[in-house]
């Protein structure tokens, strides 16, 4: 299994909205290096769900329910989509500025590459933030 990282802008798609839907058409990439980390995205894949621009903070896990499909918001074949269901909204968010702050993350590709939508995980990373969100709760 691998893991990965989606960011989102919460006033176009929150956790909130994802949740009630029940799951989601992951669409609209449009970068080369996300479109291949959705290419590369199986079923099972663990998700962590981030808000991005408002919030800057990790807040759900999802799962990838569907591989690679061509995206039907584009007629371009060169663009794809997954589905994704919610699994379990966080205890507690995880924060930008505490996986920018924990030296153990500090090769986590979102970080590197913070304009890329979609981005791999290691499971040590992966764990580490769950971890984070279960701290004090």
């Amino acid at each position: 299994m691998q893991h990965w990282l989606v960011k989102t802008e919460p006033f176009k798609y929150s956790w909130e909205t994802f949740v009630s839907q029940g799951r989601g058409v992951w669409d609209g990439v449009r970068n080369y290096q996300a479109r291949n980390n959705l290419q590369a995205m199986n079923s099972g894949d663990l998700v962590l769900f981030y808000h991005s621009n408002a919030g800057l903070e990790v807040v759900g896990l999802a799962r990838v329910i569907r591989e690679h499909y061509p995206d039907p918001s584009t007629d371009d074949p060169r663009w794809v989509v997954v589905d994704l269901e919610p699994v379990e909204a966080l205890p507690k968010p995880v924060t930008l500025a505490q996986m920018k702050a924990d030296v153990r993350l500090q090769n986590l590709a979102f970080l590197r590459q913070s304009r890329l939508s979609v981005s791999p995980v290691r499971p040590e990373e992966f764990d580490l933030i769950v971890g984070l969100a279960h701290e004090h709760v």
